[in-house]
């Protein structure tokens, strides 16, 4: 595993080597040890897995405030997503900002989101199943958002009017949300 792209302070975007034949394909989608190689040590307690049937179904913008924030390992295992972060941490020099990228079954990317990121994602096409590990676990009351469609960040979703659960309707905007203090919690 490689990482193609570091940003944003802390996010990875990782790339497995595919050994591929007639037969198929095979790769190691998670090595402890390469990962904590790239920086990636935390140790992982959850594993998620999401199907969204229709596309341009948006999931986010999701975070769990310190003491159960979140890092996350996310990856898609059919189908195709735009997948967004964004950085929540008041001390990061990157603080605010967002950026998006192309998650898909073919390209067998990764995406290393540490904890004090929003995310979501949205899919490109029906039937999209999207795994990830976390590195703790969910908690219903340490459970946060900010609003998708927030203009003062102005993420450039592929879709205007994207499939929505009623909770990520409701979401605050991004000034209103709560913010890490730091950039480690």
């Amino acid at each position: 595993m490689k990482v193609i792209d570091r940003c944003l302070n802390g996010v990875l975007l990782l790339e497995p080597v595919v050994h591929g034949d007639h037969r198929g394909f095979f790769l190691e989608s998670f090595r402890r040890d390469q990962l904590k190689d790239l920086g990636v040590a935390e140790e992982f307690v959850q594993d998620n897995h999401s199907l969204s049937a229709e596309a341009g179904t948006l999931r986010g913008l999701h975070y769990q405030k310190p003491p159960a924030a979140q890092g996350k390992l996310v990856r898609v295992t059919s189908g195709a997503i735009y997948d967004v972060v964004v950085d929540i941490r008041k001390s990061s020099p990157t603080f605010g900002q967002w950026r998006g990228f192309l998650l898909t079954a073919s390209n067998f990317r990764q995406l290393w989101v540490p904890r004090g990121f929003a995310h979501g994602f949205c899919t490109l096409v029906p039937q999209t199943e999207v795994q990830y590990k976390v590195d703790a676990p969910y908690s219903p009351e340490l459970d946060c958002g900010i609003l998708w469609s927030d203009p003062s960040l102005a993420i450039d979703w592929p879709y205007s009017q994207p499939v929505l659960s009623d909770k990520d309707k409701r979401h605050p905007l991004f000034n209103d949300a709560e913010h890490f203090e730091s950039i480690i919690e």
